[in-house]
């Protein structure tokens, strides 16, 4: 297997102003940034999984393994373990959302095999935070979590690493994958990224007209279109705690504050459309289950008018709702017609306020220049 990358996809593609470093925090000897974007060997495989699983918007991808595909695949399976010696090349691969949505898809307990790995490393500590964060979420709405002890599962034969199933099992996972047919299709649908690299030690990514391109595209990761779908089969709890926002790694709430000035670069650049507008650019809407953590809003905001809640709100699972973060009074230019938000005086926009002083200026200065010939 060998690590591939979707510049297209990477959030420090989007903006200079990104200072996402998940990739390299998570495989820091494999993953370095270089002019912005990420740089690792021609070789590097399955020593560098960890960076997978924690790139928010799944930009990174270990070739002849998809973490879509083996959400289903797991599903479909006899095996109620996770393990690098069963069926995963590392569990660093699966995110925070891939092991929420296994356990909640699942219908006996998951057990992930920690075994495999020694205590006290940077993988062992970095998957045992995801296992521990994934519990913690699931623990404010359900009572399902993730086993690392195969004897906390007294009806699972340990000799053979498989659940027990009846037909209403078989006939409960089939409805469910039909259900989730769409984002199953997702994943036959995407384009292999380009293998072709050069004959460099280091494989060296540049931002082409091409990825420009793909990166107007707003694209939902697969992982999140996967827990959607299993909340949808979640039972909705009676009451909705408020985790705090340092505990949950993968999506946030937000707040703009009055240093804002409109300048609508953080929508724009929001890799996921969590942040929008209306047609008039009059406002800065919210999706908060459409976020995914990546900070380059934050990074990008020159006025560093847009923050994180101190809570993240467990009703957002389960009844997500576009909020509004700030309005605007945004009214037409009488010189060019273009919207623009008003803040008091003449109803001009700030272009033609500008190209009308340099005007003045210049017709002042030529009347300087007549009088002085004359």
């Amino acid at each position: 297997m060998k690590l591939h990358f979707d510049a297209a996809r990477c959030v420090r593609a989007a903006s200079k102003f990104s200072n996402c470093t998940k990739c390299v925090d998570a495989a820091p000897q494999s993953i370095q940034i270089t002019e912005q974007l990420p740089e690792f060997a021609k070789a590097t495989g399955v020593e560098a999984s960890a960076c997978v699983g924690a790139c928010p918007t799944e930009a990174f991808a270990l070739s002849g393994f998809s973490t879509t595909e083996f959400f289903f695949t797991f599903l479909e399976s006899k095996v109620r373990l996770i393990s690098p010696r069963v069926n995963v090349p590392c569990i660093s691969v699966l995110s925070v959302e891939h092991l929420i949505s296994l356990a909640l898809a699942s219908d006996e307990p998951v057990m992930l095999d920690l075994a495999a790995y020694e205590e006290g490393t940077l993988l062992f500590e970095l998957i045992e935070d995801r296992i521990e964060e994934a519990n913690f979420v699931l623990s404010s709405f359900s009572d399902k979590a993730l086993l690392t002890n195969l004897d906390d599962v007294q009806d699972i034969p340990h000799s053979e690493h498989i659940r027990k199933q009846d037909e209403k099992d078989v006939a409960s996972r089939r409805e469910f994958l039909t259900r989730t047919t769409s984002v199953k299709e997702v994943l036959k649908q995407k384009k292999a990224f380009d293998e072709a690299v050069n004959a460099e030690e280091l494989q060296h990514f540049e931002i082409d007209d091409a990825i420009v391109a793909k990166i107007r595209n707003k694209q939902l990761p697969d992982k999140r279109k996967i827990l959607f779908t299993t909340l949808k089969r979640a039972e909705v709890p009676d009451t909705f705690e408020v985790l705090a926002e340092e505990d949950v790694s993968f999506v946030s709430q937000k707040y703009v504050d009055d240093h804002c000035t409109n300048c609508q670069i953080c929508y724009r650049i929001c890799p996921t459309g969590a942040l929008s507008s209306d047609g008039k650019f009059s406002m800065i809407h919210f999706d908060a289950m459409l976020c995914v953590k990546c900070r380059l809003c934050h990074d990008a905001c020159e006025p560093d008018a847009i923050h994180l809640q101190k809570g993240f709100e467990v009703k957002e699972f389960f009844e997500p709702t576009q909020r509004t973060l700030a309005s605007f009074d945004v009214k037409r230019c009488d010189e060019c017609g273009n919207y623009f938000t008003y803040s008091g005086g003449e109803q001009i926009c700030p272009r033609c306020a500008v190209e009308e002083e340099e005007a003045v200026f210049l017709h002042e200065n030529a009347k300087k220049m007549f009088g002085e010939k004359e």
